[in-house]
């Protein structure tokens, strides 16, 4: 499934050199989700971005006008499929479509490693896009954060 986008951004694999503008760009769009920030403001330590996913590709961004808007990443897991874990859009830039190419892209890196399914543990407020993706939901768990939806994807 192609998703239309500005025909100006471009989606690629981030640079370590970039690890601190993304974990900044994490840090705006989660503290714009109200439900989300008393909890990320205790656990502060949760958003940073380690240096071996960036170093093997395994983040990528969308990037408009030389800046980066946003940025994904996948994880491998001991069965053979992958974990989305990660993706987060400029606030601003909320429901153009550009959370869902990253996802898409991430499905297609997945598929490459040859996984079968792509999972997610999801924030209950983003259920509706998961699904809307092609997400199934199949349980459901407790993080540090509070509730966790378990999600997967056939690819």
């Amino acid at each position: 499934m192609k998703v239309p986008m500005a025909p100006d951004v471009t989606l690629r694999s981030a640079l370590i050199s970039e690890k601190e503008a993304l974990e900044a760009l994490q840090w705006r769009a989660s503290l714009n989700n109200p439900g989300d920030r008393e909890a990320l403001l205790t656990h502060a330590d949760a958003i940073e971005i380690p240096l071996d996913q960036l170093a093997g590709g395994l983040v990528f961004v969308a990037e408009c006008a030389g800046g980066i808007i946003g940025f994904a990443a996948i994880v491998a897991r001991g069965d053979g499929d992958s974990e989305l874990d990660a993706l987060f859009v400029e606030p601003g830039l909320w429901r153009r479509g550009y959370g869902k190419a990253l996802l898409l892209h991430c499905v297609e890196a997945a598929r490459r490693r040859g996984s079968a399914a792509l999972h997610v543990v999801g924030n209950p407020h983003a259920e509706a896009f998961y699904r809307a993706c092609g997400f199934d939901l199949v349980g459901a768990t407790e993080t540090r954060f509070g509730a966790g939806l378990l999600m997967r994807m056939g690819l």
